[in-house]
């Protein structure tokens, strides 16, 4: 299905409830329903676009908003859920305006999991998971994605090494500049039909001897991103993007409407 051209929607929201078929009754929480009333002064009638990650979005039309809960009618499906490439982002946590930056940026990029990673030299020692989530889901909804990233609980980089699935490929960001160009790697990889994962470091970068351990695994492979230091959030994204560019979704022909 593609969009009508009478489709207006007002603001989009992910729910977790199943939608479809048509006229099915999506339950509000509180939260959300301060969104769309007090944030977006939406209001019974009005349509927003609803998605959950699993069967597309949808045209819904407010029926109610109370103080703490309301319903939206979900009336037809307007997208079909697509295809997303599955990557994931392995990134040593950061201070947090910019650990909101990271899942902002990333979901806008079409990472399928973001995945906090503690290594020797990480600074910060708590992630708040829910307002990673929040982030993550705030992307979304703004920028016509029609799925959440998931959020992982976070991980020392031993645990999540001794756990990694030996058919995903993980690019390790080597920022001792001694490793081929990413896009050199890309390339090579081209074959590759399974998952991805990108690994960010912290500020100070990886101990040598956690790059040391790193560079032994059979499904690492240790990329370069450029002649200058780049900062955790910078990198993180540009690795993304270039992923994105040469073996994701930035390949695909825009999609109808």
């Amino acid at each position: 299905m593609t969009d009508s051209p009478d489709d207006d929607f007002a603001a989009r929201l992910y729910v977790t409830e199943s939608l479809g078929p048509a006229e099915t009754s999506v339950q509000l929480n509180a939260a959300q329903v301060h969104y769309l009333k007090h944030v977006l002064r939406l209001g019974a009638g009005d349509a927003i676009a609803l998605f959950n990650g699993r069967d597309g979005e949808w045209r819904g039309v407010i029926d109610r908003l109370g103080k703490q809960d309301g319903t939206i009618r979900a009336e037809r499906q307007t997208r079909q859920q697509p295809v997303e490439p599955d990557i994931w982002l392995c990134f040593a946590p950061v201070k947090r305006a910019r650990i909101d930056y990271i899942a902002e940026k990333a979901t806008e990029l079409g990472i399928s999991a973001l995945i906090p990673v503690f290594t020797r030299r990480t600074n910060v020692t708590r992630v708040n998971l829910d307002r990673l989530g929040a982030n993550a889901r705030e992307a979304a909804e703004q920028t016509e994605r029609l799925s959440v990233p998931e959020i992982h609980e976070p991980v020392s980089l031993d645990r999540l090494l001794e756990r990694f699935p030996k058919d995903r490929i993980l690019l390790l960001c080597d920022e001792t500049r001694t490793a081929p160009p990413i896009a050199d790697q890309l390339n090579r990889l081209a074959d590759h039909a399974g998952g991805w994962a990108v690994m960010i470091g912290p500020e100070g970068g990886f101990a040598p001897d956690e790059l040391d351990a790193l560079r032994k695994l059979p499904f690492v492979n240790a990329v370069s991103l450029g002649p200058r230091v780049l900062r955790a959030d910078t990198a993180a994204l540009a690795a993304l993007a270039v992923f994105q560019a040469l073996r994701g979704d930035w390949r695909d022909p825009p999609e109808s409407v």
